[in-house]
């Protein structure tokens, strides 16, 4: 497989759609955004760079979940799995592409995730033990991954949670492969993604991306959902709910962008850190 990243702007899709069409292969999104529908322009699918000479790049995972639908992780591995086995089984060459640096990272580290259960009673039981109590409990079960597990309360009775899952499951999950997988980077010099980020942002305004995120509200999905949704359908919803200026939601807007793209570097040096080679190329393709 060949795993394209980088932050927003970079260019990757471009890359990805060229590279699918000279190599016989299929685009697998890893974009946590993508995945809804009715969201185009804010969440810059950018469909028409899927159209390379004439041909149709066939892509996964763009428009699978309905908005106000929490998609997460765990779902995008199955999901992956699923897109991955029947572009192999074509005899296809399987392209992952996107800025999601935990998706990408769940795949290529093979992270084991399991669906947690809803289980109210156990829940009850947990929230009334002491901290202490937890910590204990936890240690039973398995090595904490993180010190997160154990500082913050909500995430070890979680934690705590799937580890007693895990006890029950035996044979009920499936293994995740480990996938060989070339990792390229795209990451254009600080300057030009800037002008990148800010130039796409203005042309997004200008095609829609408002009466997008007002479509959305006037069908019912909260303002507080929306920000869930990320910075597009936050600050714009601010805008049409009065709450800011278009001078402002534009500013606002631009600077939570670029400071995005600088959290996305951070998270792919960190994979990096973590063992994951990544080969950052020219991105003079573009």
């Amino acid at each position: 497989m060949i795993v394209i990243l980088g932050p927003t702007a970079s260019g990757k899709t471009r890359l990805a759609t060229r590279l699918a069409y000279e190599l016989d292969g299929e685009i697998i999104s890893a974009d946590s955004r993508q995945v809804y529908r009715c969201m185009d322009t804010g969440t810059g699918k950018d469909l028409g760079e899927y159209l390379v000479s004439g041909r149709a790049i066939p892509y996964h995972l763009i428009d699978i979940a309905d908005p106000g639908y929490e998609y997460n992780v765990y779902e995008f591995q199955q999901d992956f799995l699923k897109a991955y086995d029947e572009i192999t089984k074509r005899g296809k060459l399987p392209i992952l592409c996107g800025g999601t640096g935990l998706y990408i990272e769940s795949v290529l580290k093979g992270y084991h995730l399991p669906r947690l259960e809803s289980n109210p009673e156990l829940e009850t039981m947990l929230a009334s033990k002491s901290t202490d109590e937890l910590i204990d409990l936890f240690n039973t079960l398995r090595e904490p991954h993180n010190t997160t597990d154990i500082l913050d309360r909500k995430r070890l009775i979680k934690a705590i949670r799937i580890g007693m899952q895990e006890v029950r499951q035996t044979s009920h999950h499936r293994e995740f492969p480990e996938i060989q997988a070339t990792v390229l980077g795209v990451a254009p010099p600080r300057q030009e993604l800037r002008k990148r980020i800010t130039d796409r942002l203005y042309y997004r305004l200008e095609h829609g991306m408002v009466e997008e995120v007002n479509r959305l509200l006037a069908s019912g999905i909260p303002p507080e959902t929306l920000a869930f949704y990320g910075l597009e359908y936050k600050f714009i919803t601010l805008f049409l709910q009065g709450n800011l200026t278009y001078e402002e939601m534009v500013v606002q807007l631009n600077t939570g962008i670029h400071q995005f793209a600088k959290r996305q570097m951070t998270w792919f040096r960190r994979m990096e850190r973590k063992g994951i080679r990544i080969r950052w190329i020219d991105p003079s393709f573009s």
